[in-house]
Order: structure tokens, then sequence, then C-alpha cells
């Protein structure tokens, strides 16, 4: 239990008996201290600021203090040290609220970080060692591209510390020391943050001190929110500090904050930070920029700031509303989150309409009706009137039947003798349902969704099931060069047909004959169509019917890929395809663009991983932009290229952008922009957008399981589980869809049953499937060790035996597992010798990639090769960054893990195992707790206590 000796003079607080020499920390803290210029504002002094209303130590006072004996080295201890445990440090280069920041070097991992050390050192005062470790515990509890991530917390000779990611660029308030910022780039980087703080609040982290110097940005000008000193934990019921105690920056400070009314402090208190950071960028000052720290707490609490167009005339008037919106005094009157204040700041990007508008004017025709109550109700007495004369008039006089505008074009019958023009009459379904696609006033159903409703009739409950209001269906009859089609719109709601027209014509007509229903279709809708648009319908493929019949047997080989029926053979197979429609027609800009995307998806998935496939996918595209340089489709196959086989996700995004312009019906895009913010880590946004492309296409069973695995990576396994029975109530037999939910069970529980039952149930109902779930099988039998069920699946298992995103486990490594698992050491040595020969190949292969290389740092652990094995993971590490990509980054630092524990390093293990669980993946408390992967491990004390943190709560 705390004693205390006696209070401060000045401010009246409680001084700890361990405070060194009895200073006041408080007053300490206020004062600056070893914090110069970036110390938070602490109540009890009237210290002068600076142009941005910012904390300045007085040097006279600092000096004042060392010659009463405070040591210079509880200052900056660090500085006389040029190894600090595993860490040289280099240099200072920062000083924040709770410690000083140095450039160091991790020696152990090789590589540059930012190692904050508390101000105080050995002379810190246990309040002061709190804040510090409660900033480094809230920042390592959060994994998102725009947080400066934390990677070790730690003590050392009496020094609290912790490294984190070093951030080379410079601080927000630096950039801004000139004057104001474009308003573009400062809603861009306030967008961003928003995110970040949203993401946070999830979380259930406030971060309370948002301000200019708490963002670094890095060498791409990308944002990075960092100094969680003065965050709250959603476990902390109370904060650390004392009740009368102002935390914050005076000129970023809340009302709330600035009347020191913790019970207050939510979510809006942080959104008001972004908007007071907003306001500065746009206008070059801070919101209230007075001469003292208690002037400015005033002016928050009691002044409106200054309209930031008196500092500048030319600011946007929508971009001022959302600022203004945020700097409310009424928490509920500010963004009901950090998320809608960033997608307001996004639309406002996009010259989309902003949603602050509204609350604006509601607030102004309040404010009138309180000023003139009179001619207020005389108004709406007005207004109910002419309410009620327009509904009489729309009860006597009939009003023209207004159609819906969703569509789903149903899969067209074959009408035709030969089986073979199945192709061509798909192609006709097909260019019908891209053409009406390519209105942004249609919703228009994706094919993916569509063709499982092939034969069957019942328009209502398709309707009801795809989310629209019409059906397109016919039928087509081709005989030699004739063709004859027969198409009705059909209005769901009546299941009476809106239109309906057949056509005989020759094939060299096709397509305009294509285009005459697709515009008669949204004729019929009402639908409004730009010029582009009209063009986009008119304009024929191809004039080379082979080309296009090509392209039709491709595009019906990618739909099975999507769902997982022969694959690998079919992505190859169609690329094939592909290739030859645009060799027979050059122009075919339709192919080019589905061959690019083909190309990308055999690179990405691993089919084939080389820089001559991620080539043909470039020039693709470029033949594309050649043909067709403002083309949505363009845009999207060049997002696609970029994200899959470069791992730019900023240029990704923008090309994505330019193609939501032309292309707003392809769902496609949605699940692009999804994927790539999942691999950047904003798994909110990602989130969000697969389920507007799920919008479009209601019945895309491959994104339903994507969905899945989502949320298994974020540890929320009954939200996968529901993921999954959405997915099964599309297909109620797709039998990798209740595999993935067994193991998700294995994996949240520690319990094999489900996967045994689950595979009991398909051995004796399905035999001849179990091939297609032998992964599971061999997941199963490693979790009960049991052998020969192992080497069974085995058998089913083509050469890649398990996956987890690009990392592949290859049978001769499972072999030598097994042997390993039941102690034959021979047999496991001579398995991974053909394993190491086998995997050193992909590596020379793909030399910089980092996947096939963290696996053969484990088969040269298991063979002895301890150095070797050390220095390959701590490469594929690198390799694969968590900051480029938070999807198999993760699963790169898990192997490292595992490649320590087997060359004997147990200390390294456990410590790459606790990097890799505050990650979202797929490593959890299932298979840390039953797989032999991790029995080296066993009865490691910090190893089962990372086991017991994920155990689900009793």
């Amino acid at each position: 239990m705390k004693t205390i000796s006696s209070s401060c003079e000045k401010c009246g607080a409680e001084i700890p008996r361990e405070a060194l020499w009895h200073f006041c920390p408080a007053c300490l803290l206020e004062k600056g201290i070893v914090l110069l210029a970036d110390v938070p504002f602490i109540a009890g002094g009237d210290e002068r600021l600076d142009r941005n209303g910012v904390s300045r130590t007085d040097e006279n006072q600092k000096s004042e203090l060392l010659s009463k004996g405070f040591p210079r080295k509880g200052i900056g201890i660090a500085r006389n040290f040029a190894d600090f445990g595993d860490y040289e440090v280099e240099e200072e280069i920062g000083r924040g609220g709770q410690g000083v920041v140095y450039r160091a070097r991790q020696k152990s991992l090789n590589r540059m970080v930012a190692l904050k050390i508390v101000s105080f050192g050995q002379w810190a005062a246990e309040r002061h060692l709190r804040r510090f470790r409660l900033e480094a515990e809230a920042a390592a509890r959060l994994n998102h591209p725009s947080i400066v991530p934390i990677y070790e917390i730690g003590e050392r000779d009496g020094f609290c510390y912790f490294s984190m990611a070093l951030v080379d660029g410079s601080r927000l308030d630096e950039v801004i020391e000139s004057g104001s910022m474009p308003m573009r780039r400062a809603a861009e980087l306030i967008a961003k943050l928003a995110r970040a703080v949203h993401y946070a609040h999830e979380r259930g982290i406030l971060h309370r001190d948002i301000k200019p110097g708490n963002i670094l940005l890095d060498a791409e000008g990308e944002p990075h929110l960092t100094d969680f000193g003065l965050a709250r934990l959603p476990e902390l019921q109370s904060d650390i500090t004392g009740t009368a105690e102002l935390l914050g920056t005076p000129s970023y400070m809340a009302p709330e904050q600035a009347r020191g009314s913790k019970s207050e402090v939510t979510p809006a208190t942080d959104v008001y930070g972004l908007g007071a950071v907003l306001y500065h960028l746009i206008t070059g000052h801070p919101p209230f920029p007075a001469q003292t720290a208690y002037e400015t707490i005033r002016m928050v609490l009691e002044a409106e700031p200054r309209p930031p167009q008196t500092w500048n005339r030319k600011l946007d008037r929508d971009l001022v509303t959302i600022c203004l919106k945020c700097l409310d005094k009424e928490p509920r009157r500010r963004y009901g989150s950090a998320l809608a204040l960033a997608q307001d700041l996004e639309c406002w990007l996009s010259n989309r309409p902003i949603q602050a508008r509204q609350t604006g004017v509601f607030r102004h025709t309040q404010k009138w009706v309180r000023r003139n109550p009179t001619a207020a109700l005389l108004i709406v007495s007005l207004a109910v009137l002419a309410a009620t004369m327009v509904w009489s008039f729309q009860r006597s006089e009939p009003f023209g039947h207004r159609v819906a505008n969703g569509i789903a074009v149903l899969p067209f019958e074959n009408l035709s003798s030969d089986p073979n023009d199945a192709y061509f009459v798909d192609g006709v379904q097909d260019d019908l349902l891209t053409k009406l696609a390519s209105i942004a006033d249609l919703k228009v159903t994706s094919r993916t969704s569509v063709m499982h409703y092939r034969g069957k009739h019942d328009t209502r409950e398709i309707a009801k099931a795809l989310g629209v209001s019409h059906v397109l269906e016919g039928s087509v009859r081709k005989v030699g060069t004739s063709v004859h089609i027969n198409a009705q719109l059909i209005d769901a709601s009546s299941d009476s047909h809106v239109w309906a027209r057949q056509y005989d014509f020759d094939l060299t007509n096709l397509f305009a004959i294509q285009s005459e229903i697709a515009q008669q279709v949204a004729k019929q809708l009402s639908a409004k169509m730009s010029s582009p648009e009209k063009l986009a319908i008119e304009r024929r493929p191809t004039d080379d019917l082979a080309a296009f019949d090509l392209y039709n047997r491709a595009r019906n080989l990618l739909l099975k890929a999507s769902f997982g029926i022969n694959r690998k053979a079919a992505l190859l197979e169609a690329a094939d395809l592909l290739e030859q429609a645009v060799k027979r027609d050059p122009s075919f800009f339709q192919a080019f663009c589905e061959l690019a995307h083909t190309q990308n998806r055999i690179y990405h998935s691993g089919v084939d991983h080389t820089a001559a496939r991620l080539a043909a996918a470039q020039a693709a595209i470029e033949a594309a932009f050649r043909l067709r340089p403002d083309a949505g489709e363009a845009h999207l196959a060049r997002a696609d290229n970029l994200y899959r086989g470069y791992l730019d996700y900023a240029g990704a995004l923008a090309e994505v952008e330019k193609a939501r312009k032309t292309v707003p019906n392809e769902p496609r895009l949605f699940f692009l922009k999804g994927s790539i913010e999942r691999r950047q880590g904003q798994w909110e946004a990602s989130m969000q957008d697969w389920e507007r492309g799920l919008e479009l296409d209601p019945r895309n069973l491959l994104m339903l399981k994507q969905l899945a695995p989502t949320y298994h990576a974020l540890r929320l396994y009954p939200k996968a589980i529901s993921a999954l029975d959405r997915a099964l109530s599309v297909d109620p037999n797709d039998i990798e869809a209740k595999g993935a939910r067994a193991f998700i069970e294995f994996n949240w529980k520690a319990d094999a049953r489900p996967m045994r039952e689950f595979l009991q149930s398909i051995r004796s109902s399905n035999p001849a499937s179990m091939s297609r779930v032998a992964d599971l099988q061999l997941i199963c039998a490693l979790a009960e060790r049991d052998a020969p069920s192992a080497r069974a699946a085995l058998a089913e298992l083509g050469e890649i035996c398990l996956t987890e995103e690009a990392v592949q486990l290859r049978r001769p490594f499972i072999e030598g597992l097994i042997a390993r698992m039941i102690g034959d050491a021979g047999g496991a040595m001579t398995a991974f010798n053909y394993a190491r020969a086998d995997q050193e190949k992909l590596v020379h292969a793909q030399p910089n990639y980092g996947p096939p290389l963290c696996v053969l740092g484990l088969i040269d652990a298991a063979l002895g090769r301890r150095e070797e094995a050390l220095e390959e993971g701590r490469r594929a590490v690198e390799l694969v960054p968590v900051e480029k990509d938070a999807i198999n980054g993760p699963i790169v630092i898990q192997f490292f893990a595992m490649t320590a524990a087997w060359a004997g390093d147990r200390g390294l293990a456990c410590e790459q195992l606790a990097t890799a669980i505050r990650f979202p993946s797929q490593l959890g408390y299932g298979q840390l707790k039953l797989l032999p992967f991790w029995d080296p491990l066993r009865g490691e004390e910090c190893f089962e206590k990372i086991v017991a943190s994920l155990a689900p709560e009793q």
C-alpha cells in the first residue's frame, strides 16, 4: 500500500514517499522537466505557450532544479549507454509526454527501431511509471497501419522501456510550422487518422491527446499516430490521474477534458481532437491560439473557434462544415464516431454530398425557431396543409408506375440442338449483364450469383433472394449462323411482364441486338444514362466471333475456379483461352482485361508465382490501356496487378477510385478494395466493402466464405461461424464451408471432436469427397497424434498438403513432421532432407519471396542447421513486414517462432510468438495446444502463458 509523506505546497497534490528529493511529480511534469517541447498540460501553473498553443519549458527553472541536486542522468540516462540490452542506442530523436525516444538498432533482428525510455529513469515516481506502462500497453494492443506499432515492452537496470517501429520522416507540427496545408492533403491525412482512431475505439482505447506533435509522417507522407501516454484502457474504470488533473494539450483539448470530468470523456473527445488538428492544418493556426494555458482553456470552455474562412477565404464550405462539426461544444452534436468523420471526409474528397451539412441546417433551424416561435408555427401549419393537399391529390389521381432499379439477368435457356452452343448462350447473358452493369443508376446482380438459378422459374423467390425488383430472362436458339433470342423483363412483385420481345437475326448482328435489348431494359426501368454509359452499351466487344467464343469459354472456367472447382487447372486453361482470343483480335479490350485479372490470380495464388507470370499480366494491362486509356475496367485490372503483384496498396486504391467512375456496379471492385484494406489491417473498412460487394453479388460463395477467415483472424469465433452459416444457407451441401466451420470450432476451443465428427459424416455419406477434405483430416490426425490417419490423409493430398495464405507445406515436410511426432528420428531426418532439396528449389526460383523462405528455415531447424535456420527466418520476416502485408506478415512471424523453437532457442521463440499473436491471424488456442509444430515449447512457462491467454472464457 502506498504511504504519503507530504503534500505539495504549490498545488496541494500528495507526494509519494518514493519520489526522489520529495519533488511533486505533478509539478515536475507541469514544468516540463525532460519533456521540453512536447509535454501535455497538467493543471497547477500558468506556463507560457508557443505559437501552436503548446507548453514550453523554462530553461532557468530546469537549471534551478539541477542545481539543487536533481541528477542530469535522470533526464536522459540512455544517452550514456552505447548498448541498452538488445539495443544499440544511436541518437535522441524526440521527447514525449512520458519518455525520451532514441533511434536504436535491435541487435537480435538487425532492424532499426524507435526506443522509448521513461523520462525520469531510475528516479521516476510510481505514478510516472504507471503512465509510461499504460502508453506501452495501450499501443501494444493496436495493429493498424496508421498507428505506430509496439515491438517489445520491458525493463532494464530499473529503466522501463518499449521499442516501436521507426518512422523515418517528420512530425506533423514541424510540417505546418510554416503555415497551412492544402485542403485535400489535410482531409486525406485526417481521414486516415480518423479510421485509425476508430480502430482504437473499437478496442476500448481512447487516445485523449491527439495533436500535430503526436502525428508522424513517413517518407511517403503517410500519417502514423503515436504517444498513447494519456490513453484510457477499457478495463480501467478510473484513470491513474488525480481528480484535479487536466490531461491533454490545451489548444487541442475538448471542453469535457478542460472541465476535468473523466466521466464525460468518450470517443467524441478524440473526434474533437481530430477536428482541432484539421482546423490547424487548413488555417495554419490552432482553434484557440491564446498566450497562456489557462486562457486557452477558458476559450475552449466558453468561446467558439474563429471561423476558418477568416484565416483563409479560399477554404471549401463543406470542409469547414466538417471541421466545425468536430469542434462542437456538445459531444453528442459531433460525429457519432471517428469512422463517421472519416467517411464524411472521404465523401468530400470524392466530390460526393457530405452528411455534416444536414446537422448544421438542423442546428440553424432550431435556433431560428427559438427566436421566432410565431412564424415557425405558421410555417408548420402551412406545411401540414400542403402535405394534406398532396396526399389528397395522390389519392384521387393515379400516378404512373415507378420501376425500382434492381435487376438480375438470369442465365438464358439454350434451345439449340448442339450442346456446345451453351458457351454461346452464356456469352449472350454475360454481355447483357455487363452492358447493364455499366449504368450507375441500376443495381445489377453479378453473374456469379445469378448462375445458381439456371433453369429455375420462380421469379418472385429469385428476386427476393437477390434483393432486386426485376428479372430479365430469356432463351437463345442458334442454327448455323441464324440466331433467335426471346427476352422478357419481369416485375417480380407481381410476376408480370413489363417488356418482352423476340429477335431473329444473322450471327453477325449479335452485338447490335444485345445493345438493343440492354437499352430497352434500361428504358423500361427509367434508368438515367450518361453519354459514356450509352457508348458502353453500344460498343461491340469484338468483331471476331471465334475470339468471343474463346472469351466466353474462359469466363465459364473462371466462374468454376471461383467456386473452387479444379482451381489450378481452370485458371491455367482460362489464361490460355484468353491468350488465343487476344491473338485472334488484338483490339479485344475485355479479353485483355480478363487476361490481366487471370494472370494476377495465378501469380498471387502461388499457382505460378514467377516474374514471367507477372510480366504477362503487365503486358495485358498495357494492351488494355492502349485500346481504352480511360476505361474503368483497365484501371481495375491495374489495381488488381498493383495489389497482387507488387503489394502497392496506395497505388491500387488510387486505381480503384478511378475505376469506380465507369464501372460502379462491378462487385470485383468492392472485393478488391476490401482485400487491400484487410492487408493494410483496416479490418472494419474491409468488411464494409465486402458487404457492399455482396449486395451486388449476394450468392458469391467465394466472398461469403472469405468473411469467415476474416472474423477467424480477428478471433471473433462466433461471428466466423455465423458467416459460414450464411454461406451454407446459399449452398447447404458446401463441404468446404462445413469443414471450415469444424476447423474454427477446433481452433476456438482446442477440441478436435467437431472435425472428427464432420470427417466421419463425409466418410459415411459421401466417401468420394474425402479427397476434398484431406487437409482437414491431416490437421485432425496431427492434433490427435494419429500417425496412420495422417498418412492416409497424405495419400489423398497432392504435393501441397497444407496452406496458410501464401505459406505452403509440401508432402516431404509433412512426412518428416509425422515421423518426428512419433519419435522416428531417422525417418524424420530422411524426409526433411528430401523436403529441403524440394524447398530450396522454390526459394532459388523466388529469392525475395518470404513465404517459401520461412518454410526452408523451419526445415533447416529440423535438420540441426541452427544458424542458417534463424537467418532464413529473420530474412523471411524482413521480406514480409506486417506493415506491408497484414495477412502474411503475422504468419511468417509465426513460422519464425516455430523455427526458433525447433532450433532450441526457446526465448526467441516465445518472443516471436508473443509478437505473432498480437496481430490478427488464425493462430489460435487449438493450434498451439494440440498441434505438434509447437511441441518443443511445451512446459516452457512463457509459452504456456501465451496458450492460456488464448483459451476461451469459461
